[in-house]
């Protein structure tokens, strides 16, 4: 805990939020995570005293740079990619939780690559424009800061939780297969009602965490859906390879996650107020039927055309959802219309009447896949959340609404960035070697409450005072600006673009050392600066948050940072050589 001179903790009123347990886990262990409120009062006001802000002044020295050995690389590039200025904002996940729509319930900045969504393959991001001055199509994102000045009944949160039924969300497999050989058909069918078998397995024996959050059950439920998921997952992969197939290993799809959106839906909260008017300022996105889950088995003959072809079905959609954002204000509706989704539909006709003719030669001719042409532009209100009587799964999350893309629990104005310092750097003890194309990557951990706090990072200072992180909010001197900084993994297996957790396949360096574990190499490895220009006045409030998930209730040790490298080999190569040269490169 920080501290005054004096000894006695820092502590700042915070209108209207109220504080998580999860550093209260991260320093004594503690297991069930429940809802402080009323700073020892015994009530939920709005003036509840709050330890989530500190002065930035008070947060000791603590940043470690170990001291560059002989072979180190010392070098430095950095990319400029802008601020977000497009607006491509989305409450999508793409690492994490890929195939999800709403992923993250909040809302990310997204910088690079133009057309990520959840569902983006490897194909779309290559074939995507980007931010990034020096032709990167890479992915960088992170949760919006915002600030709010309304008032929240502390109260209203703790029965939001009392009223949850945690639920496990997993992706979908079958969304996301290639064209699967007629013989395999039949035995990948039944795997993949196994999954389902199995998730709703998980999600009967998380009726026991109504009410509350138990981050060691949560790990616990998790950790063995993995192992099972994997396993069916890998037998899926096996038995379409082994069959003909072309299906790349889908260890992105294993890990699922405990989701208390039900908590948000019952939270009150602009975004469920707002008028379809205000609906229409929300960022929007094309949706399209899926297709892949759709179809019988494939002959052997066909299945290397039906695959291009449901390549070029996932590429038109990354094309008409960057299109989106490149052409934002261009004639309303309208021009969505006839220039967006019209020419969408005439593509996706084709591209499905070539699918049914490559089976059709060989096998009987599908019928229907028509009807899975027509898309739409996905940006109306949900509707409310059903009252507490209701049964224990609300309505889904809406989508961000409103001019300030808000969700229940999410709300106030968005605060972009007045600058964002994307670099690569070296190691201190060796050489690296560029980092594999989609390579995944993640930093920090965005529900330390649910989860433990194993993964959380520190990553908040101010300007000029970069010798110290903290994992509270800081409150800065005049002139200085908060700063997020997200340091990401250093070191690679050599092998993997991902794995099962989205974590194992890379690794930090030790922080004494620099060193990286033993089997791991490092990569250049990446910084991501974050600075905003926040009023005094707002931090000396606590008027601003990071969006988060529910039950992490804008913890500022929830911050995390995500990326997916669609470097090309050749720039990729660029990095790493300057790096190993000790220059200063972009």
């Amino acid at each position: 805990m920080n501290r005054r001179k004096n000894g006695t903790p820092l502590v700042h009123t915070r209108p209207a939020r109220i504080a998580m347990a999860a550093l209260v886990l991260a320093a004594t262990g503690a297991l069930t995570a429940t809802f402080v409120s009323g700073g020892g009062k015994g009530t939920a006001d709005a003036a509840t005293s709050l330890d989530q802000f500190v002065s930035i002044e008070n947060v000791p020295p603590n940043v470690q740079n170990p001291r560059p050995a002989a072979g180190a690389s010392t070098g430095r590039f950095t990319v400029d990619c802008g601020t977000n200025g497009n607006g491509k904002f989305s409450p999508d996940n793409p690492v994490a939780q890929p195939g999800i729509r709403n992923g993250a319930e909040h809302v990310h900045d997204f910088v690079g690559n133009l057309a990520i969504t959840a569902n983006s393959s490897d194909a779309d991001l290559d074939a995507s424009g980007t931010t990034c001055r020096n032709g990167d199509k890479s992915s960088y994102f992170w949760p919006v800061v915002r600030i709010d000045k309304t008032v929240r009944s502390g109260r209203q949160v703790q029965q939001a939780l009392a009223q949850t039924q945690p639920m496990v969300v997993c992706p979908s497999v079958g969304k996301r297969l290639r064209a699967v050989p007629t013989e395999a058909r039949g035995t990948v069918d039944r795997l993949l009602a196994e999954l389902d078998r199995q998730q709703a397995a998980a999600n009967q024996r998380m009726t026991a965490s109504r009410g509350r959050i138990d981050a060691a059950f949560n790990r616990e439920v998790i950790d063995s859906l993995r192992a099972r998921r994997a396993a069916m997952i890998k037998q899926i992969s096996t038995t379409i390879t082994t069959a003909g197939g072309n299906q790349p290993g889908l260890v992105s799809l294993v890990d699922c996650d405990v989701s208390y959106d039900d908590m948000h839906a019952r939270m009150p909260g602009s975004a469920h107020r707002a008028s379809v008017k205000a609906a229409q300022a929300a960022n929007p996105r094309i949706q399209c039927p899926a297709v892949r889950d759709r179809l019988p088995g494939v002959p052997d003959r066909a299945l290397a055309e039906v695959n291009r072809n449901l390549d070029d079905l996932d590429r038109q959609i990354s094309e008409a959802n960057e299109r989106l954002i490149t052409s934002r204000g261009q004639d309303g509706p309208a021009f969505v219309d006839n220039a967006i989704l019209g020419p969408l539909r005439a593509k996706r006709v084709a591209v499905l009447d070539r699918i049914a003719t490559a089976i059709g030669r060989q096998a009987p001719r599908p019928q229907g896949l028509e009807a899975l042409a027509g898309c739409t532009l996905d940006q109306a209100p949900s509707t409310t959340a059903a009252p507490s009587s209701a049964p224990t799964t609300a309505a889904a999350l809406p989508d961000p609404q409103g001019p300030n893309l808000e969700l229940p629990g999410n709300t106030g104005g968005i605060v972009r960035p007045a600058q964002v310092l994307i670099e690569y750097r070296g190691n201190p003890v060796s050489t690296v070697v560029p980092m594999p194309k989609f390579l995944r990557a993640l930093t920090g951990d965005a529900k330390p409450t649910s989860r433990g706090p194993a993964n959380a990072r520190a990553t908040w200072t101010c300007s000029g005072f970069t010798d110290r992180l903290s994992d509270k909010y800081p409150i800065c001197p005049a002139g200085s600006q908060v700063q997020r900084v997200h340091d990401f993994p250093g070191c690679w297996d050599g092998r993997n673009v991902d794995s099962d957790n989205h974590r194992n396949h890379v690794a930090f360096a030790d922080k004494a050392t620099g060193a990286c574990p033993q089997g791991f190499r490092a990569i250049p490895q990446l910084r991501i600066t974050v600075a905003y220009d926040i009023p005094r006045s707002v931090q000396v409030k606590g008027q601003y948050a990071l969006d988060s998930f529910p039950e992490e209730n804008h913890n500022p040790f929830s911050d995390h940072n995500d990326f997916v490298n669609v470097n090309s080999a050749q720039t990729m190569q660029r990095i790493a050589t300057c790096i190993n040269k000790g220059k200063n490169c972009s």
